[in-house]
């Protein structure tokens, strides 16, 4: 079963004093909502958090998936990257998911999870927009999960993408989902109100 890696460590800076992640979508907050859809199609979900005291905490606990502190999340990214993937094993390929990503459905998960197997040569398998513009999910081979745990501060495994070449396959998504995260407050009003048009 292939391993779901969830990114949850972020500080949410541009919110003003909000959290992104415990903004509500469909009636739950959003970690809550990627956690279960994650849920749905692996039973191995890890969470990347930042140390307690901190909300997320209690929904990650309910939720039943394995909690994965990063003592270093304000250091960035990277941090969280390098602790997360540091928990895998022996697992051939893991499934790499922002928490931001609040149009992102578990059929998006399935289609890049199964191109694992209709693109069997590539290292890397990554959800893309329409016009192919690479985002999330992505799943790594196992044999890129070394240079992952090397990663610091803010680099979110750009140059490991890189390192992959031309075995990067992509997966086109509907729409802008793979890259539409919601960093500010005017971001989330904007996407309420597009979602109430459509």
């Amino acid at each position: 079963m292939m391993p779901i890696l969830i990114l949850a460590a972020g500080s949410s800076s541009r919110m003003r004093g909000r959290d992104k992640l415990l903004e509500r979508v469909d009636g739950e907050p959003l970690l809550a909502r990627q956690i279960a859809m994650a849920q749905s199609i692996s039973h191995d979900v890890r969470v990347a958090l930042p140390p307690a005291p901190h909300p997320r905490h209690a929904i990650a606990a309910k939720s039943g998936a394995r909690c994965v502190i990063v003592p270093d999340a304000d250091e960035g990214m990277g941090a969280s990257l390098r602790t997360i993937f540091d928990t895998l094993r022996t697992e051939p390929y893991a499934m790499l998911l922002l928490a931001d990503l609040p149009d992102i459905s578990a059929d998006d998960l399935r289609a890049v999870q199964n191109a694992v197997q209709d693109a069997p040569d590539a290292l890397i398998w990554r959800g893309a927009t329409a016009d192919g513009q690479g985002g999330h999910p992505i799943v790594f081979h196992h044999s890129l999960f070394p240079a992952i745990s090397k990663l610091s501060g803010d680099d979110g495994g750009r140059g490991v993408v890189q390192s992959a070449g031309t075995r990067v396959h992509l997966v086109p998504l509907q729409g802008n989902r793979a890259r539409l995260d919601l960093d500010t407050p005017e971001d989330w009003a904007a996407w309420r109100a597009a979602r109430q048009i459509t």
